[in-house]
């Protein structure tokens, strides 16, 4: 079959799955990569003795389905998949005990994880309370917060192989001392930013909140009773935060136990970094999603559900996923024996939203809710058929005995202890769209999409088009008019029964986000990656029913986001009087940038960068210090010769007031732009990180010529390349949380992540 992908599919795969020559150059197609893949997941049917054709028909089976879009596995294995790396998990949590050797041994081990490409999640709830001695020492222990922040640090250093950063979560219980602490350590946006916070709520916890009573704050080393507080005061606190940024994040960690298909392997803790996957200490669980937009076929002149496609693509995900667990190269020994254990795996879908407007269902009713139910139990069936069928022919997972499932009679001998996920799918939706993230509603039905010279294109959602036209109410104006909200709402043109299928994610009242999060909940063994989206001028009181009902839905978690509540910086500084703090906020010294001398030298450096040669010169002082940078690249006067100028004037103010040059150098450094380069074996991110590399090795490593090439005789003796202008996005109408910085397009909070429609670049 011919394999059809969008402008947008091809860019992100080109940007960041796509296997490069050791120049960086793209040496394969899209259609390649899905056959690498397809044919690393199969071979590990080898080891069970099938034959060389049985294996090349599990190949070609994998590949059908992922060339249709029918199913997706996670980026680690489209990325990783039949290459040297071969790290194909995304989901990892690792164990905190309270002493320094295990921090410390965590913290190496998550830089391994992140360095392959995976995600974190730990719980900090063993950590000893601030404060408490520590008796072998004689000291005073920092506590959790302080050990999450040497855990963010380390995240910053790492880079995920130049494709993927690194992410957290971090969850404490609330009965830890130091819960108050740590609902508020999210509150400077400057801080602790590789991580997502939840708190894990208790089933005791909601009792008293509800009676209103006190709860008990226990110190987890000694079992000791430290203070009591009100429960409501903890979840008020809670509640305001989320209210304030989005964060904490709550998990409700009895719920999540009382579907541990393993309790004699331990407690669950803690969840990956989206929060969908609750996990033992040192598993990992592999994650794919079906498609749900190519699983309809029309009767007469509407669409239903194809059922039988449906069966067919599940029984081939669960087998794909179930391969993927013995042919993946783990990080540390720990991790593969933890996760050949209990051989968990996490099959979820996408293009749910979009599924619902082409069988004319609005996401906000009872028949969505109810239909979501319908698909997902549908899902989970056929996998338990499937993970039988593979337990009879491979055997089961090595930790079923004492599993839920073990039993005299009405047991099932499965292969794997988990089976269903609802995972984040921000990058393989656009890979396998257009479609819709995960079970997450539309977030723009129209928007503009900004190219050159600052002319604007209109995107529209294909369904709404298609409908438009058919309907005759289509128009270049009136869907330049919804581009300015992204919403149909209140637009009069747009018929009442079209509106009311195309709702996005702020049309959608808050509970009809929490009743469709319970609804796929209900047959998922792990978790659902939900995001519940509120207007700016939300209520905090909102936001509390929305947490209450997620739990008396049975719901796992709940992550809220207020529009733009992320772009508010609250400054908390407490003053004795006026007078102190009007001195507060005074400069104590006022910089001045040195003057410059008659004569001054340096050096040129030339770099490859993704649009074209640059030049920087570093200038020094006569006393050796660096004094002034100038760039050149493309025509004087262009859009991207104006910035590097400006980079170039503000790094020179840098210099000449006397700022650190490694300070410099963190902020330009790792800055990604659409067009990244190699060179030298060295991956090039940018224009600014160009600079910030020149920096470094001219200044840091002290290898300043004084031989002076100045710009205007570079301008004489070099071509130059044109500088490409690049698209960016400006999508309207949801959860806008800043630019990308691979492409400059909008990034939204979507499946509690932010997210670039655009190109795929995500942040967990």
């Amino acid at each position: 079959m011919t394999l059809r992908l969008s402008e947008n599919s091809l860019k992100v795969l080109e940007r960041r799955y796509l296997k490069r020559d050791a120049d960086g150059k793209v040496i394969e197609t899209a259609e390649d990569m899905f056959r690498r893949v397809a044919r690393a997941i199969a071979e590990a049917d080898r080891k069970y003795d099938l034959k060389e054709e049985d294996i090349s028909k599990i190949a070609d089976d994998f590949f059908r389905v992922m060339t249709a879009l029918e199913f997706i596995p996670n980026s680690p294995c489209l990325m990783n998949a039949g290459r040297e790396l071969g790290q194909l998990s995304a989901c990892f949590t690792l164990p905190i005990c309270d002493s320094m050797e295990s921090i410390f041994e965590t913290l190496k081990a998550t830089a391994m994880i992140h360095k392959s490409g995976g995600g974190t999640g730990f719980s900090f709830s063993r950590i000893r309370p601030k404060n408490s001695v520590v008796k072998s020492t004689g000291g005073v222990a920092s506590g959790p917060v302080s050990f999450m922040k040497v855990y963010d640090a380390a995240t910053e250093a790492v880079k995920q192989g130049g494709t993927r950063r690194g992410a957290n979560m971090g969850i404490l219980r609330v009965d830890h001392p130091d819960v108050l602490e740590f609902v508020t350590c999210k509150e400077n946006n400057k801080e602790i930013n590789n991580f997502n916070i939840s708190v894990a709520i208790t089933d005791d916890f909601m009792k008293r909140l509800e009676n209103n009573q006190e709860h008990d704050l226990v110190d987890p080393h000694s079992n000791e009773l430290v203070k009591r507080v009100h429960a409501r005061e903890v979840f008020d606190l809670i509640v305001k935060q989320a209210h304030k940024n989005g964060e904490p994040g709550v998990l409700f960690i009895d719920k999540v136990n009382q579907d541990n298909p393993t309790p004699k392997l331990g407690k669950i803790e803690s969840t990956n970094p989206c929060g969908e996957q609750p996990l033992l200490p040192y598993e990992s669980c592999d994650l794919g999603s079906i498609n749900l937009d190519r699983i309809y076929k029309k009767t007469g002149p509407k669409y239903e559900i194809d059922w039988e496609k449906l069966k067919d693509i599940t029984h081939l995900a669960v087998r794909f996923l179930d391969n993927l667990i013995d042919v993946n190269k783990y990080p540390i020994p720990e991790i593969e024996k933890a996760t050949k254990m209990t051989r968990k795996i996490g099959l979820g879908v996408m293009g749910w939203a979009s599924l619902l407007i082409r069988m004319g269902i609005p996401y906000d009713g009872n028949e969505a809710v109810y239909l979501g139910e319908k698909v997902m139990s549908f899902i989970l069936n056929e996998g338990f058929l499937e993970s039988e069928n593979l337990a009879s022919k491979k055997g089961v997972f090595p930790a079923f005995k004492g599993s839920i499932y073990d039993k005299k009679e009405g047991g099932r001998k499965l292969r794997n202890a988990t089976l269903t996920t609802i995972a984040p799918t921000g990058t393989i939706s656009i890979i396998a769209g257009p479609c819709s993230s995960g079970i997450e509603p539309l977030f723009a039905i129209v928007y503009y999409r900004n190219v050159m010279d600052n002319d604007k294109l209109v995107e529209i959602d294909p369904l709404f088009e298609e409908i438009a036209k058919e309907r005759g109410f289509y128009s270049r104006e009136l869907m330049e008019k919804i581009a300015e909200t992204g919403s149909v709402k209140d637009i009069e043109e747009v018929p009442e029964d079209v509106k009311k299928v195309f709702v996005t994610a702020h049309d959608i009242a808050p509970e009809w986000h929490v009743k469709m999060q319970a609804a796929f909940q209900k047959y998922v063994h792990n978790a659902v990656s939900k995001t519940v989206n509120f207007h700016h001028d939300a209520s905090v009181d909102e936001i509390r029913k929305s947490y209450l009902l997620a739990y008396e839905l049975g719901c796992k978690g709940i992550t809220i986001y207020r529009d733009r509540s992320r772009e508010e910086q609250v400054l908390n500084i407490a003053h004795k009087d006026k007078k102190e703090a009007q001195e507060a906020i005074l400069p104590v010294k006022e910089i001045a940038p040195r003057p410059r001398p008659e004569v001054i030298i340096g050096t040129t450096t030339k770099v490859a960068t993704g649009c074209g040669n640059l030049y920087v010169t570093i200038n020094i002082d006569e006393e050796g210090n660096p004094f002034e940078l100038f760039t050149q690249m493309g025509k004087a006067g262009g859009c991207a010769a104006s910035q590097l100028e400006a980079i170039g004037r503000l790094v020179s103010l840098g210099f000449r007031s006397g700022i650190e040059v490694k300070s410099i150098i963190e902020q330009l450094r790792n800055i990604r732009c659409p067009s990244p380069s190699w060179e030298k074996g060295q991956r090039i991110f940018s224009c600014a990180d160009a600079i910030a590399r020149v920096i470094e090795k001219r200044l840091i490593n002290k290898q300043v010529s004084t031989q002076a090439i100045t710009i205007a005789e570079l301008a004489m003796k070099h071509s130059h390349d044109e500088v490409a202008l690049l698209d960016k996005t400006a999508a309207h109408g949801g959860d806008i949380v800043g630019v990308c910085p691979d492409c400059g397009g909008t990034l939204r909070h979507e499946e509690g992540c932010v997210k670039c429609q655009v190109c795929g670049y995500s942040k967990c």
